[in-house]
């Protein structure tokens, strides 16, 4: 939303493909509001409205997101990052991240 340079034009593309359905998971705005509290990150005050206008599909966590958490060696220590992983393996999606490291368990990373 914000023209991150983090994010590679192959990554901007797969977002803006309306062809794709893109997920955002409550993990993801759960640490982003923990960033926004700490004072590391700014969000405008309508985040979650951009979004939905924007289009992206809410994924909520459940209980069998925690159990395929449960399943994954600890090759990664980010809890976020690693609850992303289980609700991508579980939900049969692609996990779009800038983290390399996710590459250490194979598919469904892409890193960009």
């Amino acid at each position: 939303m914000q023209g991150s340079a983090k994010l590679s034009l192959p990554a901007k593309q797969l977002i803006s493909d309306p062809g794709n359905v893109i997920f955002i998971s409550a993990a993801s705005l759960w640490e982003i509001r923990i960033k926004q509290g700490l004072g590391k990150l700014d969000l405008p005050v309508n985040f979650e409205a951009s979004l939905n206008r924007l289009g992206f599909e809410e994924l909520t966590v459940s209980v069998a997101h925690t159990s395929e958490l449960a399943k994954l060696p600890a090759l990664h220590q980010d809890p976020f990052d690693r609850m992303l992983l289980a609700q991508a393996r579980l939900e049969k999606l692609l996990l779009l991240s800038a983290d390399q490291s996710l590459l250490a368990y194979g598919a469904p990373v892409i890193t960009g």
